[in-house]
């Protein structure tokens, strides 16, 4: 009987594997995504440029420059995910960019600007403020558990020894 319930047990609890696989999956859709959203973008830089323009952020010199650059940015992040390379550096700057994309909604809707986001295409302009706000926050979560599971080498960011 104490077989059974030992069974049971290793069942209820995910093994190193199964998380390992959850967080592969993660990392290969919030990767998707990026890459997506970054080939749409540069396919038309300027569009993009003048959704950037209609938040009322950036000058449109910057703007223009952003749109040229922050696509491939976002594909390179994007694959980095994908295939598990420079991981933590592809973590941190599409938690940046998350960041930055959601206190742009927040600062338009504040203005009482409406705009479309521009993030996936000609799609973006049927995403209502929320859900917009939700799926930032959802891919944003998706980048935070990732950073809190990562693997760290040995020797990296770890506690003080103040032993001597």
């Amino acid at each position: 009987m104490g077989g059974v319930a030992e069974g049971a047990m290793s069942n209820a609890v995910p093994t190193s594997r199964t998380r390992l696989v959850v967080r592969r999956v993660l990392a290969i859709s919030a990767g998707a995504v990026f890459v997506y959203a970054g080939a749409l973008k540069v396919r038309a830089p300027l569009e993009f440029a003048n959704d950037l323009s209609n938040y009322h952020i950036l000058p449109w010199t910057i703007g223009v420059r952003l749109a040229f650059y922050l696509p491939w940015l976002e594909i390179l992040a994007g694959l980095a995910l994908i295939f598990h390379r420079l991981f933590a550096g592809a973590l941190a700057i599409t938690g940046v960019l998350m960041l930055a994309f959601i206190a742009a909604t927040i600062w338009a809707k504040v203005q009482g600007i409406n705009v479309a986001c521009g993030c996936f295409g000609a799609a973006s302009s049927n995403l209502t403020f929320t859900s917009h706000l939700v799926l930032n926050s959802s891919i944003l979560a998706v980048i935070g558990i990732l950073w809190c599971t990562r693997e760290r080498r040995a020797g990296g960011a770890s506690a003080p020894n103040f032993s001597a």
